[in-house]
């Protein structure tokens, strides 16, 4: 019965939320690449449980008017396919959708991260400086932090609990509860409207996306640990947007800390606002992106 339930609900979710852009290949795997506008490359890179309709419901809309905008699913998640040992890492992560960009005939572009996305955004820089514009930060998952990750991560953190847990969950976790977790996700800030409905929750529900997700996080601090040593290094200009209610992703762990490491970093605090700064304060996200692309004299 969990078998059918899941085959049902995966494929609806994806006959209701269908890729919005191009399917490239890197290495003979899928990547999903939404590419809109013209002018300066802007690469934009979702963050954990994501998918490219994060950016695409607003962000990559106003950027759009004024740069290239291209939003890539990370491997494993929305309409890119997993990549196995080389995807569970930031730096393998950064090199799959790299590749991908240069596909798209990328130059140097402004990259920008979000959450776990921050450390996909970092590992690219740390790669290759000299083909990076410059990086926009936003509640950028960046820094080593202390304790665990909360009760999901713990339970999905070894084989048996994925094995259980992400069938289960799949199968029968009720609409209410995805709009539960995608408003604790925005606290304290309201979720815009239609975003719960444009997003495509059921996308992450998938179990291979649960399971995909529950693996990178689980195993993204030891390699957050192993970039932090070479941060003082990097050469590339960098704007950190975070808000000061981030819960999740709390500005005194990493923004504040990265900034003092980073040669050439930015510093902006937004008081009051949680981990979504993209859309509880657009204006000032965008403002972040045309800095730091004058930054690299890229206008």
């Amino acid at each position: 019965m969990v078998g059918r339930r899941v085959s049902a609900r995966r494929a609806a979710a994806e006959a209701a939320y269908p890729p919005t852009g191009t399917i490239l290949r890197v290495n003979g795997r899928a990547v999903h690449a939404d590419v809109s506008g013209t002018g300066p490359d802007v690469v934009l890179i979702h963050g954990a449980s994501g998918n490219t309709r994060d950016f695409t419901f607003d962000l990559a809309r106003r950027l759009a008017v004024r740069c290239r905008v291209i939003v890539f699913d990370r491997p494993g998640l929305g309409w890119s396919d997993d990549a196995g040992q080389a995807g569970i890492s930031p730096q393998g992560q950064a090199r799959i959708l790299r590749d991908a960009a240069r596909q798209l005939g990328a130059e140097r572009p402004v990259i920008l991260g979000h959450s776990y996305g921050g450390a996909v955004a970092l590992a690219w820089a740390l790669q290759d400086a000299d083909g990076t514009g410059a990086l926009v930060l936003l509640g950028g998952a960046t820094m080593p932090w202390p304790g665990g990750l909360g009760g999901w991560y713990s339970l999905t953190s070894g084989r048996l609990g994925r094995a259980v847990a992400v069938p289960l969950v799949s199968a029968f976790a009720p609409l209410s509860q995805t709009r539960g977790t995608i408003a604790s996700i925005f606290a304290p800030d309201p979720v815009p409207a239609g975003y719960a409905e444009y997003v495509g929750a059921g996308l992450t529900l998938r179990p291979a996306s649960l399971g995909t997700n529950a693996r990178q996080v689980n195993g993204l601090r030891p390699f957050i640990v192993e970039m932090s040593q070479a941060y003082a290094r990097l050469a590339v200009p960098v704007e950190i947007v975070h808000g000061t209610a981030d819960t999740i992703v709390p500005a005194g762990i990493h923004a504040i800390p990265l900034s003092t490491l980073l040669p050439d970093a930015a510093l902006t605090l937004l008081p009051g606002i949680g981990h979504m700064p993209h859309h509880a304060d657009p204006d000032a996200v965008l403002a972040a992106i045309d800095r730091a692309a004058a930054r690299a004299r890229l206008r």
